[in-house]
């Protein structure tokens, strides 16, 4: 017996089988067994046997459409024949004798085609049986177009992530203008204002004082949220995304990020309503990862509110194990067609082309959620905006 090999193999033998065979401990006694009868039927009968491991060349037994292994199959003379199951041996029984029938048919028609041609041929070597060569080209022809298939995807993988990376030099670089300009003007009216031989700020009252450190610090927490966000998503994929979990409670973070973000808030004059219950359970997560989930969807909340608009805030406990926190505005919404879309990572809505942003903070969200084992949606607010909802675990003493 031969193993099968992508090699040109001239056989002289018009009969010609293909054993696919695994690797399986249970299937190996049938194989077994297979062999051994066949063994017995190739000394009284002269035929070619090939046998194929389908591990080593899975794209084979695809050409033949195998549903299971060991299978015993008759390629020439045709028409092909499958013979698989546990049976085997006794279907070759039952098909053994019609197989000699057809090969003896074979070779008598090949000897009046030799006849008929002999004087055009001029004397050449009769015509050799390549079947077992067409299906080594066939296989191979299988393996390649898999290849390109997956070469292909690849590529426009890349061109996708080089094209994202000019996309988000542009953007980052837009958007980091604008807190950078905030810290900076912050940073300046605080030095211009400093007398270092008396060691205090002139003309600055504490407060204001304390409004300006606030400002600076504020906004370099954006820059560095915006570039820790860029770096999680071009790095991380869901089966890497790390999480830390600890009982922490919710609420006070909530109204944590609302402290951080009251002059974005109070700037656009935004009215904000909080309905978190006071016994709401404890959740386990990772409080920096949550934080950053509820950092980008009051950040958006906040953008895409009008002036003089409506933001709320509220928790639900929903099962035994699982608590919902809600964020809903006033803003346009998310059109119904687009509520699945906007999780994927850089999708952004056509009308929000104009508008800071690079589209990785959902897609971020969705990532984090997922790694706890909870679930993230969109619906439509109660003020007809966007309502974004996602669940987290209960903390279990």
């Amino acid at each position: 017996m031969q193993a099968f090999t992508d090699q040109p193999i001239y056989s002289e033998a018009p009969l010609q089988l293909l054993l696919f065979v695994d690797d399986r401990p249970k299937s190996r006694q049938q194989v077994q067994r297979i062999q051994s009868y066949l063994d017995e039927l190739q000394a009284e009968y002269k035929f070619e046997l090939q046998v194929v491991d389908v591990g080593q060349q899975p794209y084979l037994a695809e050409h033949f459409k195998l549903v299971a292994t060991p299978a015993l199959i008759k390629i020439h003379p045709e028409p092909r024949q499958v013979l698989a199951g546990s049976n085997i041996i006794s279907q070759l029984k039952n098909w053994w004798a019609r197989w000699q029938v057809a090969v003896e048919g074979y070779i008598r028609l090949q000897a009046e085609l030799q006849n008929d041609f002999h004087d055009e041929r001029n004397g050449s070597a009769p015509i050799q049986n390549t079947s077992i060569q067409s299906v080594a080209a066939s296989a191979e022809l299988i393996r390649l177009s898999d290849e390109i298939f997956r070469i292909n995807q690849e590529k426009e993988k890349l061109e996708e992530q080089l094209q994202f990376k000019d996309r988000v030099i542009g953007m980052l670089a837009h958007d980091l203008r604008n807190p950078l300009t905030a810290a900076s003007i912050a940073l300046e009216t605080l030095q211009s204002n400093y007398n270092v031989e008396k060691g205090e700020f002139e003309r600055l009252t504490p407060k204001l004082t304390t409004r300006l450190f606030q400002q600076a610090r504020n906004q370099t927490k954006i820059i560095d949220r915006m570039i820790t966000d860029l770096l999680q998503v071009a790095r991380s994929t869901d089966s890497d995304f790390r999480i830390h979990p600890q009982k922490i409670e919710l609420g006070n973070l909530f109204q944590e990020l609302l402290e951080e973000l009251r002059d974005r808030i109070s700037l656009k004059s935004l009215a904000i309503a909080k309905d978190i219950p006071k016994d709401l359970p404890l959740v386990y997560a990772d409080p920096e990862r949550i934080r950053q989930v509820i950092i980008n969807l009051l950040d958006n909340a906040i953008k895409y509110t009008p002036e003089g608009g409506s933001i709320i805030v509220s928790g639900l406990h929903r099962t035994s194990q699982k608590v919902q926190f809600s964020i809903g505005d006033s803003g346009p919404g998310i059109p119904e067609e687009n509520r699945d879309r906007i999780f994927e990572n850089h999708y952004r809505l056509e009308r929000d082309e104009g508008k800071e942003g690079y589209g990785i903070g959902l897609c971020l969200c969705q990532r984090i959620i997922r790694a706890h084992y909870g679930q993230i949606w969109v619906e439509v607010s109660p003020m007809n905006g966007a309502w974004f909802h996602f669940t987290l675990p209960v903390y279990l003493k």
